[in-house]
């Protein structure tokens, strides 16, 4: 069976096809016996409009593009399904694409989005130069979650990273730890502030610091725990870390683990994001939490606020984290 058309809903309603197009769009011209014809039809038939088709043809979309900085990470799996819940309350719909971290591919997928026409973008954690995310907010409301922006035409949703780790810090230190090593994410534009909470935090304490550069895979976990390993004796190697996020933490104790480390008898550790990965009970990490959902909705409404209620001041929206103890944490071995 082929997918019924609106010239297919016209015939079996008995109006023009131009008729049909008025109703789709919600076109208050049209009367209420007509519109019931037509609504009657396309459901008799289970037509449903084409959300390209008419956003090309109105001068407003539903369409909300929305690109994820990369699909293996479950925290963007997280803040997309809280769009998707306000998307639908909305009634917009969702179009995701991937740049995988790659500045030259998150150009081009951003461009794929934008030729849709869409209503709105939203960008998670994007790698992108600041210029052409401008460029783009040009062409239709734009919001980008877990990276800053200046711009007056782009909103920004981002948890308090220096608050995270400082969280994560604090936890450490009152069960005792010292020798406390933060892998920080590398390039990642979360990363700044988680950095510089870790190292705020370590001053008050009166710590000496350990930034290791890494990014936010468990690849660069296993390899952060491998320099760390040259670095340090077995009998003075660090007994805590702090990590960039879950995947970052989940790569630092599988190499922990082939080392012959105990997680957390030898060395605690603790993650960033509490994706779904990190409450799995194999895994039980102890994380800081953003809260994921809420992301996701306040960039929904965001765009929303753009669209439908005009506003063109930003919005700055940032939630605070929490602690959350699992068990790969424990007071230092003795």
């Amino acid at each position: 069976m082929t997918r019924p058309t609106m010239e297919d809903v016209a015939a079996r309603a008995g109006v023009s096809r131009a008729l049909v197009s008025l109703v789709m769009r919600g076109s208050p011209k049209v009367s209420e016996h007509r519109r019931n014809a037509v609504l009657a039809a396309a459901k008799e038939l289970g037509y449903q409009p084409h959300a390209m088709a008419r956003s090309l043809a109105s001068r407003t979309s539903n369409i909300v593009g929305v690109m994820v900085s990369d699909l293996r990470n479950a925290f963007f799996a997280d803040v997309v399904d809280g769009m998707d819940a306000a998307a639908q309350e909305a009634g917009l719909e969702l179009i995701l694409n991937t740049g995988r971290r790659s500045a030259s591919r998150e150009r081009a997928a951003l461009e794929s989005l934008l030729a849709f026409r869409p209503g709105g973008i939203i960008l998670l954690s994007p790698v992108l130069p600041a210029s052409a995310i401008r460029e783009a907010a040009e062409q239709c409301p734009l919001v980008m979650v877990s990276r800053s922006s200046v711009a007056r035409n782009i909103d920004t949703v981002n948890d308090d990273g220096m608050t995270g780790v400082r969280l994560a810090v604090d936890h450490l230190v009152a069960q005792g730890h010292r020798r406390i090593v933060h892998f920080d994410g590398g390039a990642a534009f979360s990363a700044a502030p988680r950095r510089k909470g870790y190292l705020a935090a370590m001053e008050r304490h009166g710590l000496e610091p350990m930034v290791i550069a890494s990014e936010h895979t468990g690849d660069a976990g296993m390899a952060a725990v491998h320099r760390l390993l040259k670095l340090f004796p077995r009998n003075n190697f660090p007994t805590a870390l702090v990590c960039g996020n879950d995947f970052n933490a989940i790569g630092a104790m599988s190499a922990l683990d082939d080392a012959g480390l105990r997680v957390p008898h030898d060395v605690s550790v603790i993650g960033y994001d509490n994706s779904s990965l990190a409450s799995l009970r194999n895994i039980a990490l102890t994380t800081i939490d953003q809260p994921r959902i809420q992301m996701g909705q306040l960039a929904i409404d965001a765009l929303v606020e753009r669209l439908r209620d005009g506003r063109t001041e930003p919005v700055r929206s940032r939630v605070m984290p929490l602690l959350v103890i699992r068990s790969t944490d424990a007071p230092p071995a003795k």
